[in-house]
C-alpha cells in the first residue's frame, strides 16, 4: 500500500560544487518552506577537494535539516548518490544534481504526479542546454535504453526524478547504475511516469562528463538487461546457443560421417574442424549456463532475497 507523504527528502550528489551549493540551498528551502510537509536535504559528497564539504557543515550547523554523508574518497556519482538515498528519511525522495541546471520550482509537478498514484516520477530536460557532444550521445544512448530495457523514457540520464521510499530501500546501485533507475525498478512492477522538467546551462564549476562515461554507461546498460532478462535463469541465456551450436555442430558431423560411410576423404577438411568446435563451444556454453544457474541459486538462498516483489497483502 502506497505510504501518505508526510515527510520529502531531497538527495543530491555532489563532487567540488562549493559555488552552486549555497545558492541551490537557498533554492531548495524557498520551494520546500511553501509546500506544507517536513523536509530534509541530503547532500552526499564525493571527496570534494574545492571547500565544498566546509561550506555544506557550515550549512548543516546553521539547520539541521540540511544533511552531509561525506564519502572518504571519490567513489563516483552513483556511490554519492547511493550514500545520499541511504540517510535520507522521507516518505518522498527526490534526486538532482547539485550544479543548478535542475530547477528545484519543478518539484511540486513532480508530487502531483506521485499523488496521481506514480511510484517514480522521471525527469525529462525537453530542453536541454548542453553542448551538441553532450546532447547527440545522450539521445542515441536513450533511444538504445529504452529498446533494451523495455522502459519508454525520453531521458534516462536525468538525475531530477521522485521515488518513493517503497521503491528506494530495495534498490541496489552498483558501477554508473543511477541512470538506471526507473529500469532496475521496473522488475518490481512499479508504475512510472516522465514529466518535462527545465534545464539550464551550468554557471559555475566544471562537468563531470567525458567519453569514458559513455563506455562505461553502455557497458552497465548490458548488465541491467541482463539482470532484467536473465539474472534469476541464467541457464536461458547460455543455455539456448549452446544448444543451437551442438546441434549445428552434430548435424554437420553427420553430414561428414555419411560422406566418409560412402567413401569419401573428411580428415583435414575444414567443415571436420568447424564440426569439432561447434561441439566443443556449445558444450561449454551450456556448462557456462549450469554454473551460472547454480551461482544464481546460491545467491538467492544465502542472501534470503526473494524473486519477486510484494504490493500489497490483504491477511
Amino acid at each position: 500500500m502506497k505510504s501518505e507523504i508526510r515527510k520529502i527528502s531531497v538527495a543530491i550528489p555532489i563532487y567540488n560544487e562549493q559555488e552552486n551549493v549555497p545558492i541551490l540551498v537557498e533554492k531548495l528551502k524557498e520551494v520546500l518552506e511553501g509546500m506544507g510537509y517536513e523536509w530534509e536535504i541530503v547532500f552526499g559528497d564525493n571527496a570534494s577537494n574545492d571547500g565544498s564539504f566546509e561550506i555544506l557543515k557550515e550549512l548543516h550547523e546553521g539547520d539541521r535539516r540540511i544533511k552531509v554523508v561525506r564519502l572518504s574518497k571519490n567513489f563516483g556519482q552513483t556511490g554519492s548518490l547511493s550514500a545520499a538515498l541511504d540517510h535520507a528519511s522521507g516518505d518522498v525522495i527526490i534526486t538532482m544534481d547539485g550544479d543548478l541546471q535542475n530547477d528545484p520550482a519543478d518539484i511540486p509537478l513532480f508530487l502531483d504526479k506521485i499523488k496521481e498514484g506514480y511510484d517514480i516520477v522521471s525527469g525529462w530536460r525537453y530542453e536541454r542546454k548542453d553542448p551538441l557532444t553532450k546532447r547527440v550521445p545522450s539521445k542515441i544512448y536513450n533511444w538504445l535504453a529504452s529498446k533494451l530495457t523495455g522502459v519508454k523514457l525520453h531521458d534516462f540520464g536525468c538525475t531530477f526524478k521522485t521515488m518513493r521510499r517503497e521503491v528506494v530501500k530495495n534498490l541496489r546501485l552498483y558501477g554508473e547504475m543511477h541512470r538506471y533507475i526507473e529500469a532496475l525498478a521496473s522488475e518490481m512492477g512499479v508504475r512510472i511516469a516522465e514529466i518535462k522538467v527545465r534545464h539550464y546551462p551550468r554557471k559555475h564549476g566544471k562537468t563531470k562528463y567525458g567519453a569514458s562515461r559513455i563506455l562505461k554507461g553502455f557497458l552497465d546498460l548490458l548488465t541491467v538487461k541482463f539482470l532484467l532478462s536473465y539474472s534469476t535463469r541464467p541457464l536461458h541465456l547460455f543455455g539456448i546457443p549452446g544448444l543451437i551450436l551442438t546441434a549445428l555442430g552434430v548435424i554437420t558431423g553427420g553430414y561428414l560421417t555419411f560422406q566418409w560411410f560412402m567413401g569419401a576423404s573428411i580428415w583435414g577438411r575444414p567443415l571436420l574442424l568447424l564440426a569439432i568446435l561447434l561441439v566443443i563451444v556449445g558444450v561449454q556454453f551450456v556448462a557456462l549456463g549450469l554454473l551460472a544457474e547454480i551461482i544464481a541459486r546460491s545467491y538467492y538462498e544465502s542472501t534470503g532475497k526473494k524473486i519477486y516483489y510484494v504490493k500489497e497483502i490483504l491477511d
